[in-house]
This record gives structure tokens, C-alpha cells and sequence, in this order.
């Protein structure tokens, strides 16, 4: 039987593989920093995305992109900063915060699901 780290984890290629398909180049995978982790980082043309996977096996107990609540988005919003900051040297970029959310085998991106 699958644990959840071993079924996130092929959520997130899933998801990894969708981005690519629509056009996205996948920089980084499970990108942790003492702040948090990001899902997945990403280009979508001059944007530098910061990805958050979230999958539900139905939407019965309510969608995938709800538990991207307020705390959760400030813990990316500071990864994503500190990502900034150590790895591309500056803050001063195009970015923004994309959703995949997964129910079953349905996908959607959400592009800007929130802002820092």
C-alpha cells in the first residue's frame, strides 16, 4: 500500500509533467528551505513560478486548492523569497504563486492563485 509521501510524490510528477506539457520548464523539485518546501519551481515564459500540488482522491471532503490556505501560503511566500534570494541572487523578478490542483485523475492550474 502507498504511503502519502510516496503518493505526493507521484502527484507531483504528475503534475510536473502537465506543466511541461502546457509549456512550463521545471527547475526545481520539492525545493526545501528552513522556511518550508515549494512543490515544484518553474519558467512560464518570463515568470518564475512557485508551484504547490494538492491532491484529493474526490471532492467530497472539499477541493485540493482549499488547503492552500492563509498559513500555508505565507510559508511559500517566504520559501519562495528565501529561493529568490540564494538562488537567482535577487528579488526583483516576474513571479507568481500557480495551484495544481488534482482530484482523481483531473487536473487544474491555477495561475496566480494568490499573491506575496
Amino acid at each position: 500500500m502507498e504511503n502519502l509521501r510516496q503518493k505526493g510524490t507521484g502527484k507531483e510528477q504528475v503534475a510536473a509533467e502537465y506543466l511541461e506539457a502546457n509549456g512550463y520548464r521545471i527547475l526545481h523539485r520539492n525545493y526545501r528551505s528552513r522556511f518550508g518546501e515549494i512543490d515544484l519551481v518553474a519558467k512560464d515564459g518570463e515568470y518564475l513560478c512557485f508551484v504547490e500540488v494538492k491532491y484529493r482522491d474526490s471532492d467530497r471532503h472539499g477541493f485540493p486548492e482549499e488547503a492552500v490556505h492563509y498559513a500555508k501560503q505565507k510559508k511559500i511566500i517566504k520559501a519562495a523569497n528565501y529561493y529568490l534570494m540564494k538562488e537567482v541572487g535577487t528579488v526583483d523578478c516576474e513571479m507568481r504563486f500557480d495551484v495544481v490542483a488534482i482530484i482523481g485523475e483531473q487536473i487544474r492550474l491555477i495561475k496566480n492563485a494568490f499573491e506575496a
